[in-house]
């Protein structure tokens, strides 16, 4: 399946979504996502059982054996075939709650995580079974591509579609995919800790690890922190992760949330990658007033923005980096003391870069947003920022919501690069890719500005006041011809709505009536 994947991955999708009936997406996406996950688990189960098999020595059944191989054991009634077997029996879901559970009892990591909602009334017995049936596919579709690699994939673009079918809710545990590359791309999370304090179903984490394999690092270089104050979601995320042999450990859930019960107090991070709440409002102010994370200034009890802001600041590692999707209020707010605290972080030579989003990107929200890029330390471009405006940029990838393409992803990223790469010592030069000429700025597009300039916007930071409209191009037709040719049209459209009009009025007079 090296070709042709989103293809496939959408026929899937299509297959599956009819077996829905009438369950609404927010519950059908527990019952779907929970099922491959046991798929991935039973094969990598079998995959390890098959090859002790072989060894006279070993036992396949001995659960030490998959422990020392950092995979999950599944006890015999749980396996995916002994299931499947079972697919056109009426008691099916309660086969499945049940293999659920006893996975969970086999397995510490998994405790509390796998969904067990298979044994509802509501959920069609005939429909799941048959669901098992198409998940059970997906192994003979892999063809040159391992299966568990795939089903890794399938899981990742399920997480989307249901986000999209669900919309605002959606947005609540998905960031769109581009969104996430982008960020990654420009920070480059290879090496150290890596925290997202608003962690939804994991996609940050998954991306992350997708960097570091393409860039031939070793994922064990990297430790992830989380948390996400949505069970429900939190449980989406252990399995995304599990499903990617990323260890989870310390992503943690609770239901006061990171700003009222931070899980990791004492961590500092060396990346940070979120995409907080938008415009936040009563997340616990009257009893944060005089909390430690607060640095730059209190945030306002009616916005969360620079809370989440300073929270992160607070985690972030001396020589950190982190890239935080907020609302474009952000750059521009100075109501309830968000200009001051803007002010201060600028001040603090801690904003690298501004990277002003096009609208409907997100599920969510159809209002635009913005990337923040601060960074700790900072050993070249002191004093500036760099501004880019990416609000035209993408494409509609459906009717609702808009998407950037890989081009777009690479100018943005590249342009970052470039711009970092001034004086650049070792650690500044980018993974990614070589820079291949100087920065400039772009007329409507990037911009390098110093404090100074900023200070004389009042520290507002929206993109456009800084990077300007782009010009027009001159199309090279002298102004009088173009002139010419636009009254002869005018003058010919004018005369051709005079021989409509006459040819309104006869057939009016046909049937009777004069103008």
């Amino acid at each position: 399946m090296a070709n042709g994947n989103n293809n496939f991955e959408a026929s899937l999708f299509n297959t599956a979504d009819k077996l829905r009936k009438n369950i609404d997406a927010a519950e059908y996406k527990n019952v779907v996502l929970g099922l491959i996950f046991l798929k991935y688990i039973s094969d990598s189960f079998q995959e390890l059982y098959d090859r002790l098999g072989q060894d006279e020595y070993s036992d396949p059944e001995d659960r030490d054996e998959y422990l020392a191989e950092n995979v999950f054991f599944v006890p015999k009634d749980a396996r995916w075939k002994n299931l499947q077997a079972k697919a056109k029996l009426p008691e099916i879901g309660v086969a499945i709650d049940e293999a659920m559970s006893v996975i969970e009892k086999e397995n510490s990591e998994l405790k509390n995580v796998l969904p067990k909602v298979y044994a509802k009334p509501n959920l069609d017995k005939a429909s799941l079974g048959q669901l098992i049936d198409v998940i059970s596919d997906i192994e003979l579709k892999a063809q040159d591509e391992h299966s568990k690699d795939l089903l890794g994939r399938v899981y990742e673009y399920f997480l989307g579609e249901f986000a999209s079918a669900e919309g605002k809710k959606g947005g609540q545990f998905y960031t769109p995919k581009s969104i996430v590359k982008l960020m990654v791309e420009m920070i480059e999370p290879y090496k150290g800790r890596v925290y997202d304090p608003a962690c939804g179903s994991g996609g940050m984490f998954v991306m992350g690890e997708k960097f570091v394999a393409e860039h031939q690092g070793n994922i064990q270089d990297i430790t992830i922190y989380g948390q996400e104050s949505n069970q429900t979601t939190w449980k989406l995320s252990r399995m995304n992760l599990a499903i990617r042999n990323i260890n989870s450990q310390f992503v943690a859930w609770n239901t006061e949330g990171s700003f009222l019960k931070d899980a990791h107090p004492d961590l500092k991070a060396d990346y940070i990658l979120a995409n907080p709440p938008f415009n936040q409002s009563e997340w616990g102010q009257d009893i944060l007033t005089e909390d430690g994370r607060w640095k730059y200034g209190v945030p306002p009890g009616g916005n969360a923005n620079f809370a989440w802001m300073q929270h992160m600041l607070y985690h972030l590692a001396p020589d950190g980096i982190m890239a935080t999707v907020l609302a474009n209020g952000s750059l521009s707010s100075n109501t309830s003391g968000e200009g001051d605290i803007r002010k201060n972080i600028v001040t603090a030579d801690l904003v690298d870069c501004i990277v002003a989003l096009p609208k409907q990107l997100f599920y969510n929200t159809g209002i635009p947003a913005t990337i923040w890029i601060l960074r700790r330390g900072r050993t070249v471009r002191q004093g500036e920022t760099l501004f880019i405006d990416a609000s035209e940029m993408g494409f509609m990838k459906d009717r609702v919501h808009r998407e950037f393409a890989p081009e777009d992803i690479e100018k943005i990223e590249q342009t970052y690069h470039t711009w970092r790469s001034v004086g650049a010592d070792s650690i500044s030069v980018p993974i990614s890719a070589p820079i291949s000429a100087p920065y400039e700025d772009i007329k409507g597009y990037c911009k390098s500005a110093k404090l100074s300039e900023i200070e004389k916007h009042s520290f507002v930071l929206t993109p456009g006041r800084y990077v300007g409209i782009p010009d027009e191009e001159d199309d090279g037709i002298p102004f009088d011809e173009k002139m010419k040719d636009l009254t002869t049209t005018l003058a010919e459209q004018i005369a051709k709505e005079k021989v409509l009009d006459e040819q309104l009025k006869e057939q009016l007079a046909k049937i009777g009536f004069a103008l």
